[in-house]
C-alpha cells in the first residue's frame, strides 16, 4: 500500500468516526442552545471545522473530545461575537425563548429539563459530557479546559443544584418518589389477599 493510499484510509476511517460521533455532538451542543436549530447550526459549524481541520487531528487521541473541544470554542466565539454586534437584540422577538411541545415531554421529564436549564453553563456542561454522553472525568477536564478536581466540584454542584430546583433532599427520594410501585405497596397487597 502506497502512503498516499494509506493516508486516503486513514481520512476515510476518520470521516466515518465524525459522522458515527453526530448524536452526541448533537447532545452536547443542546447544552449550549435551547433553541434545537441553534443546536443544529453548532454542530454544523463543529463538524465543517473539524473537517476542514482534520490534518490536526493527533491519531491516538480520542475523536469525540477533540470535537467537543471545537463545539465548545466554537459556542464560546458565538457568544463574543453576537454580544459585541447585537445592539437592540433584548427587544427583538426570534430571541425570545421558545416553549418545547408539551406532548414531547412527561411532567416529571420536564420539571427535570427545567431544573438543569437552570443551572449555569458550566455545570450543564460538565453534567451533560459526565451524566448523559459518559465521558470521563479527565476527558471532560480537557474539553472544558479546567482539573479533574474542578469537573468534579461542578458535577457534584450541578446535581445538588438539580434535586434543590425539584425540591428533593437527595438523589434516592427522588428515584423513590417516582418508582410506579411505592416501598410499603407489597405489605399492603399481602394485607388484602388474607
Amino acid at each position: 500500500m502506497s502512503p498516499r493510499d494509506h493516508a486516503t484510509e486513514t481520512h476515510q476511517a476518520d470521516s466515518l468516526s465524525v459522522v458515527d460521533l453526530i448524536p452526541a455532538l448533537r447532545a452536547f451542543a443542546r447544552t449550549f442552545c435551547r433553541v434545537q436549530e441553534d443546536a443544529d447550526d453548532l454542530v454544523q459549524e463543529t463538524l465543517a471545522k473539524g473537517l476542514a481541520n482534520l490534518d490536526k487531528f493527533e491519531p491516538g487521541t480520542r475523536m469525540k473530545s477533540w470535537l467537543f473541544t471545537i463545539m465548545r470554542n466554537t459556542h464560546y466565539t458565538r457568544i463574543k461575537s453576537a454580544a459585541r454586534e447585537a445592539p437592540g437584540l433584548l427587544d427583538c422577538a426570534s430571541s425570545r425563548p421558545v416553549s418545547e411541545a408539551s406532548q414531547d415531554w412527561s411532567v416529571q421529564s420536564r420539571e427535570v429539563h427545567q431544573a438543569i436549564q437552570k443551572l449555569p453553563e458550566h455545570q450543564r456542561e460538565v453534567l451533560m459530557l459526565i451524566g448523559v454522553l459518559g465521558v470521563s472525568y479527565e476527558e471532560a477536564a480537557d474539553i472544558c479546559g479546567c482539573a479533574v478536581g474542578t469537573v468534579k466540584s461542578r458535577l457534584n454542584r450541578a446535581r445538588a443544584g438539580v434535586l434543590q430546583f425539584l425540591g428533593e433532599t437527595s438523589s434516592q427520594a427522588l428515584i423513590e418518589g417516582c418508582h410506579p410501585v411505592a416501598k410499603n405497596h407489597w405489605d399492603s397487597e399481602a394485607g388484602r389477599g388474607r
